[in-house]
């Protein structure tokens, strides 16, 4: 089995030239012609001057080009780092900047709408341009090129010494305070985690996978990296309504759909076609918890198809997944460990917690990312010794910290508690936010909800409910109030109930916590009552 990134494209195409690799809108691409395409870029990309462990930034929606220039770069022995297309200039002049981009891909869309920004952007010294485009430098001495003249420097194969340490992509995660992150991902890293998504998902070449999520986001990336291992088909797809999506599930008979719990809140609202029933074969969910209610409505709609309950965090590509057979048994269970990783829960000085013991999940093996670019401090703050070592080891292994606290019960199942960082402090309590979202949910009264602890002169904490209506309606605060009331302790019951006409997302669809932390901020500053 390939243990380089790109190998696993070049494999396949060896043993199922024909077989479809992309769709994109109307057009298939066989895994030969792929094969063949990402050859040609990567000798281009070196031929253009491609040192090995540059970085190339692509900035594209989901295309053909933007999955080829992923696998080209590291066939090259470059680092792509994919660019989130929802962001904005000054959020990719950090990321230029962050990690010294050399080489940009885009189209002349885009490329005019970071005019403002690439003067700051002083290692870039080449644009790659997809689409029809004006040869001419920049006013920085950057080159900008076409995409024939950029296929015209491939002469030669590429011909570099790559190993499965080397890094592959950096991605770029929102965090929860501050500028993004850039998560560096080696080649086994990526490869690995692949292989173990496809074994827990039993993909196949027969899979028709929809890359709905950006492939700036692991979870997205996932869909592309796990359909090329196991010879399978990424449909490729750029959606403005949730009712875009269920349609690209139908017409292209899809068979595996991953998604973030705001989508699949909208997703479940909708009215699918029956037929989906017939080929959709398993539906997954990371980036937070799916509501109870929202996987009830799902398994109504598809029957047939297996929910795979995950949770994973960029630094380790995806720690745990919940078989589908466990879910009516362990409903509020993230599940086990996924092949090849090992997850812990332990105190703060790594001892390992009883069972039942809320403790922090560190997570083990060849999925460990190799920490936060150009950030040694956050580094050291969440990559740190793994717990149980050998005392006769000469080197230090190397886990992730989660800052994610959780529980074990007997069977080993896991179960999340809340963020570190999320949890709120009431009256001397401690509460999970993750826990009070899940009673409101249970109400039905709302479509989303979010749980905040926002500043009280009084309790410490206050907690907060930021929620949207169902359909049409306005929000009735005062019944979900009164279902509180009756479904939990006095000091869980939200102090105040904010409603939205709908909640702000991060560029990789997950709700924006920080953003409505700072629209709630003051909340209690005149009226702490």
């Amino acid at each position: 089995m390939p243990s380089l990134l790109h190998n696993i494209l070049l494999n396949t195409a060896t043993q199922t030239p024909g077989a479809t690799a992309l769709v994109h809108k109307k057009t298939d691409y066989s895994y030969a012609w792929m094969a063949e395409q990402v050859v040609q870029q990567s000798a281009a990309l070196v031929g253009w001057g491609l040192g090995k462990q540059q970085r190339v930034a692509i900035y594209l929606p989901k295309q053909f080009e933007t999955a080829s220039m992923l696998l080209a770069t590291s066939m090259a022995g470059g680092i792509f780092v994919p660019v989130n297309p929802a962001l904005k200039a000054a959020q990719i002049s950090y990321i230029l900047n962050d990690c010294k981009v050399s080489i940009l891909v885009t189209s002349q869309s885009r490329l005019n709408s970071l005019a403002s920004i690439l003067e700051q952007c002083h290692a870039l010294c080449t644009v790659i341009v997809v689409d029809e485009s004006i040869e001419q430098p920049l006013s920085t001495g950057c080159k900008v090129i076409s995409w024939p003249s950029f296929l015209s420097h491939a002469k030669q194969p590429a011909s570099v010494r790559i190993i499965d340490s080397d890094i592959a992509a950096i991605l770029y995660t929102s965090g929860s305070t501050g500028k993004p992150k850039g998560v560096v991902l080696s080649h086994l890293n990526m490869v690995t985690g692949a292989k173990s998504v496809a074994e827990y998902l039993d993909n196949c070449a027969s899979d028709r996978l929809l890359a709905a999520l950006p492939f700036s986001f692991d979870y997205g990336l996932s869909q592309l990296t796990t359909a090329l291992v196991s010879g399978a088909c990424c449909v490729l797809m750029e959606y403005l309504l949730p009712r875009d999506v269920i349609r690209a599930m139908a017409s292209q008979r899809i068979t595996g759909l991953a998604a973030v719990p705001p989508l699949w809140i909208q997703l479940a609202q909708l009215d699918w076609p029956e037929s989906i029933n017939d080929h959709l074969r398993y539906f997954t969910n990371s980036g937070g918890k799916m509501p109870r209610a929202t996987l009830s409505a799902l398994r109504e709609r598809v029957p047939n198809a297996k929910p795979f309950l995950m949770y994973g965090l960029t630094e380790a590509f995806r720690s745990t997944y919940l078989p589908p057979e466990q879910i009516d048994l362990r409903p509020d269970s993230i599940g086990k460990a996924i092949p090849n990783a090992e997850v812990m829960v332990v105190h703060p000085d790594g001892s390992a917690c009883q069972p039942g013991e809320p403790g922090e999940l560190v997570h083990r093996g060849a999925l460990v990312a190799q920490g936060y670019w150009n950030d040694p401090e956050k580094t050291s703050e969440r990559f740190k010794p793994c717990p149980g070592q050998l005392n006769g080891l000469p080197l230090t292994e190397i886990a992730v910290w989660s800052g994610d606290t959780v529980s074990m019960d007997e069977d080993g199942y896991l179960y999340f508690v809340g963020r570190r960082d999320e949890m709120i402090k009431t009256s001397g309590y401690r509460v999970s936010p993750t826990e009070v979202e899940e009673i409101i949910y249970a109400s039905g009264l709302a479509r989303e909800a979010v749980v905040l602890g926002i500043p009280h002169p009084v309790l410490g904490q206050a907690i907060v409910v930021a929620a949207a209506a169902l359909d049409e309606e306005s929000l009735n605060c005062t019944e979900i109030l009164n279902y509180c009331r009756r479904e939990m302790p006095t000091f869980m019951v939200p102090a105040h109930i904010e409603e939205f006409a709908a909640l702000p997302r991060s560029p990789n669809g997950k709700i924006d916590r920080n953003s409505l932390i700072q629209q709630l901020s003051t909340l209690f500053e005149n009226n702490p009552t």
